[in-house]
């Protein structure tokens, strides 16, 4: 962590460091309000992917000062639907476009009694309603203790765990409060790829490709059931998956070997099937309701896999100009029998 944090500060884009009682420490880059590392107490390895170009200071430097998308890596939010805010001749989909004023955007970092949020205030356009909307967003993070903490009688004896709280709240600004579209916010997690996403179901779900640059996904890379979708992120190229809200826990995770160890990350998140999630396939704009997403890239934008989430919109005959929402993050490192019993214990038994 703290070559990341030099190789940052002599790039001109420093982040800050967060430490919680129980030994978790977070970096946060404001640029892009990324949540850009988690680390274990007495540990130096991040849990979360990072640009390769971060490992220097020159590399960092010439990266940042490009015109290209910062997409420095960690854990970040956008906003939705994707074909409104990224694809800006849509339903053309020449352009794929990330809206400067959304990332990096221009968060400030604002720190109070161990806790910090980061505050973006900013103008985004629509492809469709050709509107352009004043929002804020407003990023906080905090202490998340292990999930497992109160269980007797388990043996993780050198197990890691690091964890945080994250809240974000979206709000539609002056005049943008009568907008006639809906905006909901997009949280996306970037790990390292060629892991397993494990996403528990309610019922067993239906998984919608949104594309895959090869044309198809491997058939081999998803397995479906009647409680759980398996997705190995192991495939050249950039692929996506979606799922509808109904399904869903409001759980999901990610597990990777690197060298004798095995690290898992969970995201907990709150799933309303009453909300609307405006989230659609791009060749079917009323296909709506989709509130889980995948996307394994290993291409010339990097080799890294998403966990994504969405959140019930604001907006549009909705009734609300403001949302507010929270999920944890749960990091754990070690042995293969012991991220197993965690697996089985918070998200599946078929591990």
């Amino acid at each position: 962590m703290r070559k990341l944090r030099e190789t940052l500060r002599r790039a001109g884009k420093p982040g800050r460091t967060l430490e919680f009682p129980d030994g978790t420490r977070l970096l946060l880059l404001p640029h892009g309000g990324r949540v850009l590392g988690v680390f274990a107490p007495g540990s130096d390895e991040n849990f979360f992917w990072t640009n390769p170009l971060l490992d220097s200071a020159a590399g960092a430097r010439e990266f940042f000062e490009s015109s290209e998308w910062h997409n420095s890596g960690g854990d970040r939010t956008w906003l939705a639907p994707e074909m409104d805010l990224f694809f800006s001749n849509f339903p053309k989909l020449d352009t794929y476009f990330q809206q400067r004023s959304l990332d990096p955007g221009r968060y400030r970092l604002i720190e109070n009694a161990g806790a910090a949020r980061m505050v973006n205030r900013l103008s985004v356009r629509l492809s469709r309603s050709h509107e352009i909307l004043n929002l804020s967003i407003t990023k906080g993070v905090g202490p998340a203790a292990n999930p497992l903490h109160h269980e007797r009688g388990l043996k993780l004896n050198g197990l890691q765990f690091a964890g945080y709280t994250q809240t974000t709240a979206l709000e539609l600004l002056g005049a943008s409060r009568r907008t006639r579209s809906r905006i909901g916010l997009w949280q996306l997690t970037q790990l390292p790829h060629g892991g397993e996403l494990l996403i528990p179901t309610l019922t067993r779900a239906s998984v919608r490709h949104i594309f895959s640059s090869t044309g198809s996904i491997a058939r081999r890379e998803i397995a479906v059931n009647d409680q759980l979708v398996r997705y190995r992120m192991q495939q050249a190229g950039e692929h996506k998956i979606s799922l509808r809200a109904a399904a869903l826990t409001g759980r999901m995770g990610y597990v990777w070997q690197s060298g004798d160890l095995w690290s898992l990350v969970i995201r907990n998140f709150f799933v309303n099937p009453s909300g609307e999630y405006v989230d659609a396939p791009w060749s079917e704009p009323e296909d709506l309701g989709f509130a889980v997403q995948a996307c394994n890239v290993n291409s010339r934008l990097g080799a890294f896999s998403e966990m994504e989430y969405h959140v019930p919109a604001i907006g549009h005959k909705t009734g609300k100009v403001r949302c507010t929402e929270e999920s944890q993050v749960w990091c754990f490192r070690g042995r293969k029998s012991e991220v197993g019993k965690v697996v089985r214990l918070l998200l599946t038994p078929e591990f």
